[in-house]
């Protein structure tokens, strides 16, 4: 079987997208799911490239049971259109963003993060970079539950076991 890629996208790769790997790669693993996918996380700007998360989204998601400090800041490439089969985006920016730099035949693969979380009532996971510890404990929130509706989906639709 052919394993499932996934890149989470935001905008500088330390905040949002990172936990969202993190999130989503604990939650396969506790599901016994993780020879299945090969997931990333990247930003659409080049702002952070090589750093570590974010310290406070560190201390959020390990508060969790969660790990980030390995995953490192890396830009979107244009062979990640071609490579990955699942590009989620975290906010309508980074969904313009992908969507614009997309080719044409890939463009299908870029979905935003949150419409895997319909009882969100919301398409955006916010940035939390400039809010309080708060801000990263709802991303957090937010993430798990996308997590969760995608591998649901992925279920549903047969494209996992």
């Amino acid at each position: 079987m052919e394993k499932i890629r996934v890149l989470f996208v935001c905008m500088g790769n330390i905040c949002r997208s990172p936990t969202a790997e993190g999130v989503f790669a604990t939650m396969i693993k506790a599901q016994n799911i993780v020879d299945q996918f090969d997931i990333d996380s990247a930003g659409t700007h080049a702002y952070h490239i090589g750093e570590a998360p974010d310290l406070r989204a560190q201390k959020a998601a390990k508060d969790r049971g969660i790990q980030l400090s390995h995953i490192r800041a890396r830009k979107v490439v244009f062979g990640d259109f071609e490579d990955f089969d699942y590009l989620l985006a975290m906010d309508d920016n980074n969904y313009e963003i992908l969507m614009q730099s997309s080719p044409e035949q890939f463009k299908y693969k870029v979905k935003y993060f949150l419409e895997y979380a319909p009882n969100l009532d919301s398409l955006e996971v916010p940035d939390p970079y400039y809010g309080g510890k708060y801000g990263f404990e709802r991303v957090l929130d937010m993430v798990e539950d996308a997590s969760v509706g995608f591998v649901n989906s992925l279920k549903k639709s047969g494209e996992i076991a």
